[in-house]
This record gives structure tokens, C-alpha cells and sequence, in this order.
């Protein structure tokens, strides 16, 4: 692990090698996160929070309480996580924490919001300023307010044209439909 000499990380704490934490970043100390993953400036991790191998997470996003990344996740600049689904102010609801999902390979886009309690299955991509309030299936390109489907992304990060059985750019290929996207091995 590197991390910057502003950044605080809390004594428990466990961080897998390679892994860069970069400035005014706090990671609490029951954070669990894995190897070969960035923390960008201003980052916030919570002691209930998992992170697989190789995430990245840019600058100015706060991973909640109750929030797991799989391996691969990529966390656009200031997108948010929420834990409470109705906070406020003068009424506690740290028993209530809705626990959040995000799958291996997805992506969030910048200023993306994530409602708490749902899962954004794999290789799904969420578009820049979305708000997710409801599961996403495998490798669903989201976008709006509230988010939708709007088509396929490959695991590559392109989007996936027609339906049936799909070739992707870079050879992979996927039979798709209205409803659902699959990998062929």
C-alpha cells in the first residue's frame, strides 16, 4: 500500500498490496479493500465497507456503510452512495442501513447516484449524472433520472449493437434480447 502523506488511514484497517490512497483520502478502520486498487483525492471509506482487487474509485466519492465493490468496479469523480433510504437529521437509523451490491466489472459514471439496497449486476454500466433505484441486471448500459435501460454494454466497456447473437469489437460474443444480456464462454 501507498498512501499519501495527507491521507488518514485508521489503525484495522486492511488493505491489499499495490493498492494507492491518494490526498485528504480516510479510510476507517474496519474497511477491508483489495490489491491493485485507487483511492482518488478526497475519498471517504467507511469501517462496514468491502473492496475487491483493482478497483478504482476517483476523486471525491464516499463509500458508505453497508456498500460492497467486487473486483474491477470503477467509481466515476463525485458519483454517491446512500445507506438510509428516508434519513433525518433527528432521527436515528443506523439499524436501517440498506446493503448495496455493485458487481465485478461494473461501472458508475461521474455523478451517478446509487440508492441504497440495490445490486448493479456485472459489467453494468451507470451513466454519468444517473440515479439508481432498482437492481440492474449483468452488463445493462443505465442512464436518466430515474435510471433505465437504454441497451447492452460489452465487457470491454462498448456498447452492444442489435440482438440474437452479438459480436462485440473486440471478439467477445453475446446472445441478446429485450431482457437480458448473455456472455457466451
Amino acid at each position: 500500500m501507498k498512501a499519501h502523506e495527507t491521507a488518514i488511514v485508521d489503525p484495522g484497517a486492511v488493505i491489499g498490496e499495490g493498492t494507492r490512497i491518494w490526498h485528504w483520502t480516510h479510510v476507517c478502520a474496519g474497511a477491508r479493500i483489495g490489491a491493485g486498487c485507487s483511492l482518488g483525492q478526497n475519498v471517504f471509506v467507511a469501517n462496514d465497507v468491502i473492496i475487491g482487487d483493482n478497483v478504482k474509485i476517483q476523486n471525491n466519492v464516499s463509500v458508505y456503510d453497508a456498500v460492497t465493490l467486487e473486483d474491477d468496479v470503477f467509481c466515476g469523480p463525485s458519483m454517491v452512495f446512500t445507506n438510509v433510504y428516508n434519513p433525518r437529521s433527528a432521527v436515528s437509523r443506523k439499524d436501517e442501513y440498506r446493503p448495496t451490491r455493485v458487481k465485478r466489472g461494473a461501472t458508475l459514471g461521474a455523478n451517478c447516484t446509487i440508492v441504497c439496497g440495490v445490486t448493479i449486476g456485472e459489467y453494468a454500466f451507470v451513466g454519468a449524472g444517473s440515479v439508481v433505484n432498482r437492481d440492474v441486471v449483468p452488463h445493462a448500459l443505465m442512464i436518466g433520472v430515474p435510471a433505465r435501460r437504454a441497451g447492452w454494454m460489452c465487457r470491454c466497456g462498448l456498447r452492444l449493437v442489435g440482438q440474437g447473437e452479438v459480436r462485440c469489437a473486440c471478439e467477445r460474443t453475446y446472445t441478446v434480447s429485450t431482457e437480458s444480456c448473455v456472455e457466451h464462454d
